[in-house]
């Protein structure tokens, strides 16, 4: 290659990669010496670089070999350590087993001794956690956590201090039980107050304050009113038990749980008539209507029957016919028709109390309805709750009866509705169908008198 193609070649690699502005400077090179001098500067950095990071890798590559190293060294020593403790605990589970041994030969005839008092400390624990006479001695049992839980387990025997200590709290709660004490205690109100207030325990049965029952709730230490108290008279009896220095008072316990019974807390759980009369819905809400119907019908009828008694007694003693009553009417047809036949008369009074009768027998046929309808009302208000009951069942299963139990009871509600107006009606319409038979069969005694007299004189 002769010295005008390499230039020619140079030329074009000046042309095609124009090395100024970019890694060899700002100006470009003006000559071809220049030129050759860049490429070799540029050749020589790239050197340069190239042994540095050759450089850094074997550096890298020295410390990676040193962690590696170290890592499985201490995997050894971990290992060996591992070794060690497995050998360590072994010699520590034949030492507990060997210790064991020991003492249970050592302890010999008390080990049935210790397995009743671990027993009775159990059970001890879980009579003062829910007794009421943990509400005047709050933080009893403390001791009896770490007591049962250190025999359960057989870490350490029961010191005998520990062991008096059980036998006065169990005589503690024994003697207790059959006081009737005041003292002073924080209660939540009803409202969610909390007051400072006197508070009487009659034994293990009942707390009282001002008139209120009170429940002990074991799992926090509180002395809460019930929601819903018994009536007047048990409040009376809690009052005047409070203010009471000494003798007898007459009052009421709930003898059915330490904690304040189960009778108290069944209050809650107990609608009362109002809240059962709107379990039966606007079914109930119905029949309780069509009843208040019936008994006003009734009231109003017995009123007017009374009234029309009234004067028929005061006509049947009266020697002149008066209009303002059924049998002044009745007998006002007898006056005028003197001159007429037997026959013909008698068919005139007749047709004259049976004009009367409707008046008087009004709203006897619709107390029969409502007497006949309220049942079948209640029965159809209990099938409607037991569909929708057994549509709960389908969603959410019988796991608690007490949702069950509750709809099957405010199906029923309507039944009890229908039968407790049913009955009443009856009655009131045997009552007031009395009254207006009393006074038809007055109409046509009068009446038959009337057509006798008059048969007698033809």
């Amino acid at each position: 290659m002769n010295s005008s193609s390499l230039v020619r070649i140079l030329l074009c690699c000046a042309l095609l990669f124009p090395l100024a502005g970019t890694a060899y400077g700002e100006d470009g090179a003006a000559s071809l010496d220049e030129l050759l001098k860049l490429i070799k500067d540029a050749r020589v950095a790239e050197s340069r670089e190239q042994l540095a990071r050759e450089a850094e890798f074997k550096q890298a590559k020295t410390e990676r070999a040193k962690l590696l190293q170290q890592a499985q060294a201490t995997r050894v020593a971990e290992e060996k350590r591992s070794e060690q403790l497995e050998k360590t605990f072994a010699d520590n589970e034949r030492s507990i087993v060997a210790l064991q041994e020991q003492l249970q030969n050592r302890l010999g005839s008390l080990k049935e001794m210790f397995g009743h008092l671990t027993a009775a400390a159990g059970d001890t624990r879980a009579t003062l956690n829910h007794s009421l006479v943990s509400a005047q001695y709050p933080g009893r049992t403390a001791f009896l956590n770490d007591l049962v839980e250190r025999m359960s387990g057989n870490t350490r025997l029961p010191s005998l201090t520990e062991i008096e200590r059980l036998w006065y709290e169990i005589n503690r709660e024994m003697i207790e039980g059959g006081r009737v004490v005041s003292f002073p205690a924080t209660v939540i109100k009803a409202d969610g107050e909390q007051a400072q207030q006197q508070v009487v325990r009659i034994g293990v049965f009942n707390l009282l304050s001002d008139g209120a029952y009170l429940t002990y709730r074991p799992e926090t230490g509180a002395v809460a009113e019930l929601s819903r108290q018994p009536g007047r008279a048990f409040a009376h009896a809690a009052i005047e038990l409070q203010g009471a220095g000494e003798g007898f008072v007459r009052t009421a316990i709930d003898p059915t749980g330490p904690s304040g019974g189960s009778l108290l807390a069944a209050l809650v759980d107990s609608p009362s008539w109002l809240e059962r009369w709107h379990q039966g819905g606007w079914i109930g809400y119905l029949i309780s209507a069509v009843g208040l119907v019936a008994l006003l019908l009734a009231l109003w009828r017995l009123f007017v029957l009374s009234g029309v008694a009234r004067r028929v007694n005061a006509q049947m003693a009266s020697d002149s016919a008066r209009e303002d009553n059924p049998l002044g009417r009745v007998l006002k047809i007898g006056e005028d028709n003197r001159a007429m036949d037997a026959e013909s008369l008698e068919l005139k009074l007749h047709e004259q109390v049976l004009k009367e009768r409707p008046a008087i027998e009004a709203g006897l046929n619709l107390l029969k309805i409502i007497a006949m309808v309220a049942p079948l009302m209640g029965l159809l208000g209990t099938v409607t709750g037991m569909i929708v009951t057994f549509q709960s069942i389908t969603l959410f299963g019988t796991g608690d009866p007490k949702t069950m139990a509750g709809g099957i009871s405010a199906a029923l509600v309507t039944t009890v509705l229908g039968l407790c107006v049913a009955i009443p009606t009856v009655l009131l319409h045997t009552f007031v169908n009395g009254r207006a038979q009393r006074v038809l069969h007055i109409l046509e005694e009068q009446s038959a008198g009337i057509v006798a007299e008059q048969a007698e004189v033809r």
